[in-house]
């Protein structure tokens, strides 16, 4: 996809170091302008110092490069051939299911396969009919750094009993995350993700923010953090399918899990059997620019389509007659919140935060009514009325604005080592800038910068994913995590794929969330036989 000259990280037409109109030399954009009452404290770390900052965390976390060794490393004969210790997982869903659960060992780095180790803890759900077994599952939720050890529950639901019956389905917690040798970081957040805010003193904010996450990532976990990479989780992968005795593994993933898929058709594509990639990422794009720049059109769309739900219920949530006048209140909390943040319960919500809530919600349009009952809830708290937030919001502001043991290190561990991105942050300033007019939510989001920026390098290249590995790759064409575009992307790389569209439906993860019959039927057959379509075929909602 071509870029505009001022979308171009290399070729900007602008000096590296060009600030937003009004900023001094040596401060960060905004750093010139406090506002209301925003937190003193807080601005006080913005301006020229910050700057300083940002060098000495980059200077401590960017080190030279490790290049991997070949893969056929002699060494990892051992790996491949432990025997699983099966045990009870001790998890109430995989336990009713009656699975199984075992540590497997793996290198930390593929490159030195007789250097540290980690586990990864893995599940199995056992085929029921062992005469007609054909092969195990292996499988991936998404994130980057969503645990999946339970995984086989949800999507194994989308099943046919005579295509489950068939399988082992395989959950895995990947690397860095879960039960399996897990990233922490010790961030004083749980979501490393943010909104820039509405202006640049905002955007310098998050600058601030961003660095500090780096920095606590790189301060707590130092040089082994290189190597929570999606191809060594790859890799992972092909060690759990010959320790487990198979010659080829099929594979379910959604989100995330549908690059690592076609990472694993592109590393071990004669390993690679029954392939499924549900609400695609387009290989191309993948990463903490591009895949995030994606995410603004599909979800200011779906604030479109739910304005207009919430505008139907007027009488009941009171938050416009209209699109526009829905639209309207959003931007007007949003505005309100970078003043003075909105008190909900023991947090404040503020321009960085409200943004991602909503963000967390809109990918499923059978929850639209949470949304407006969110919408209404802050509206209610700006105008110091008393609320009452249900647990579901409690918990997602918690693991947005607390610490949290679990926190999103591991997702920006695995993001940020794959793919390196611009350090500039006037660059990702100026994009924040030129989505405001048509992105006026999300814009600010998705082009916002991230711990990334201040991440060391990858010690790989990305991979280029371009094989004809035959897959099925199934999507919503509102999807507003993997957009459409990024699916048909994905449908590009994979020369021998065929291509599910549901179409008219903004959901994030079809099948075992969104029941539709002819999308599940075409995941089920080519479970069953492993004959694609004939050609991509469209499917409508249920």
């Amino acid at each position: 996809m071509r870029h505009s000259k001022s979308d171009r990280p290399d070729d900007s037409g602008a000096s590296p170091h060009d600030l937003p109109d009004g900023a001094a030399p040596g401060d960060l954009p905004g750093a010139e302008t406090p506002r209301g009452d925003r937190r003193t404290r807080r601005r006080l770390t913005i301006g020229a110092g910050i700057l300083t900052g940002i060098a000495a965390v980059v200077g401590a976390v960017l080190v030279t490069p490790i290049v991997p060794s070949a893969e056929a490393e002699p060494a990892l004969d051992g790996f491949y051939n432990q025997q699983p210790q099966w045990k009870s997982c001790d998890e109430p869903r995989l336990d009713k299911a009656g699975a199984q659960c075992a540590d497997i060992t793996v290198p930390l780095n593929y490159a030195a396969p007789r250097g540290e180790t980690i586990t990864v803890a893995i599940s199995r759900i056992a085929a029921t009919d062992t005469a007609n077994r054909r092969g195990i599952i292996l499988s991936n939720p998404g994130g980057p750094g969503g645990p999946g050890l339970d995984f086989g529950v949800d999507f194994g639901a989308a099943m046919t009993p005579e295509v489950k019956a068939r399988y082992d389905l395989i959950g895995m917690d990947p690397r860095g995350i879960g039960r399996s040798s897990a990233v922490h970081c010790g961030w004083p957040r749980g979501f490393g993700l943010q909104s820039a805010g509405v202006d640049a003193v905002g955007y310098a904010e998050s600058v601030a923010t961003q660095t500090e996450l780096a920095a606590r990532c790189a301060t707590t976990n130092g040089e082994r953090l290189r190597y929570f990479t999606t191809r060594n989780t790859a890799r992972d992968m092909d060690v759990i399918r010959g320790v487990l005795g198979e010659q080829k593994t099929s594979y379910y993933g959604t989100s995330y899990g549908t690059y690592l898929g076609a990472v694993y058709t592109e590393m071990f594509p004669e390993r690679a059997d029954r392939i499924v990639l549900d609400s695609a990422v387009d290989p191309a794009r993948y990463g903490a620019v591009e895949m995030m720049r994606d995410m603004g059109v599909p979800n200011e769309a779906a604030l479109d389509d739910w304005a207009d739900s919430a505008a139907a219920k007027n009488a009941e949530y009171h938050l416009g007659g209209t699109r526009e006048q829905v639209r309207a209140t959003v931007m007007d909390l949003i505005r309100r919140s970078a003043e003075k943040p909105i008190r909900v319960g023991e947090f404040d919500v503020d321009e960085h935060a409200l943004p991602m809530m909503l963000f967390t919600v809109l990918d499923d349009p059978r929850q639209y009514d949470v949304v407006s009952d969110m919408v209404r809830l802050f509206a209610d708290a700006a105008d110091g009325k008393p609320v009452n937030p249900d647990p579901g919001i409690i918990k997602s502001l918690a693991y947005m604005l607390k610490a949290d043991p679990a926190d999103g290190g591991a997702q920006m561990a695995i993001m940020c080592g794959d793919v390196e991105v611009p350090r500039d942050p006037a660059w990702y300033w100026r994009n924040i800038e030129a989505a405001r007019a048509t992105e006026p939510v999300f814009g600010a989001f998705a082009n916002n910068i991230t711990p990334c920026a201040f991440w060391a390098p990858p010690v790989e290249a990305p991979t280029v994913v371009n094989n004809s590995v035959p897959a099925l790759i199934v999507q919503s064409t509102g999807d507003t995590r993997t957009s459409y575009g990024n699916a048909q992307g994905m449908h590009r790389a994979l020369s021998a794929s065929r291509m599910v569209t549901l179409e008219n439906v903004a959901i994030h993860w079809i099948f075992g969330r969104y029941p539709n019959s002819c999308v599940y039927a075409a995941v089920n057959d080519y479970f069953r036989d492993g004959t694609l379509p004939a050609n991509d075929m469209t499917c409508q909602r249920d």
